[in-house]
């Protein structure tokens, strides 16, 4: 009578531990899911952090050096390249930010570029 129990006695075990593994394997979904939005909205604020300096047409020192700062954290977070070109060109500028580079940084943004007055 034991030996009959004994394999009864394993099928609550069985589903116990397949619960288990249903449980683990939602567990690392509803994970991977929040990294991907956390992600998401790393990518989405550094987005924001870089498009801030531009909307007045025009790149300063200080807004240099704070593009420049973007730069790293921007690479890592997986910034979509339309915006990581232009920034690595202003960022890598000497004293003369490129417009060519401060016009496709605007573009991927946004931003429409203030038009310059004419001295006319």
């Amino acid at each position: 009578m034991k030996r009959r129990l004994a394999p009864l006695l394993a099928i609550p075990l069985f589903l116990v531990l397949a619960g288990c593994s249903q449980v683990g394997d939602a567990a690392k979904g509803i994970a991977t899911e929040a990294a991907s939005q956390a992600g998401s909205a790393a990518v989405a604020e550094l987005r924001k952090q870089i498009c801030t300096p531009l909307q007045d047409g025009t790149i300063s020192q200080q807004d240099k050096q704070v593009l420049s700062g973007l730069l790293v954290a921007a690479e890592g977070a997986g910034v979509p390249v339309e915006y990581i070109a232009p920034l690595r060109d202003i960022a890598e500028s000497g004293d003369q930010v490129p417009v060519e580079s401060v016009t496709a940084l605007q573009e991927a943004c946004g931003v429409t570029p203030t038009p310059t007055p004419s001295n006319g």
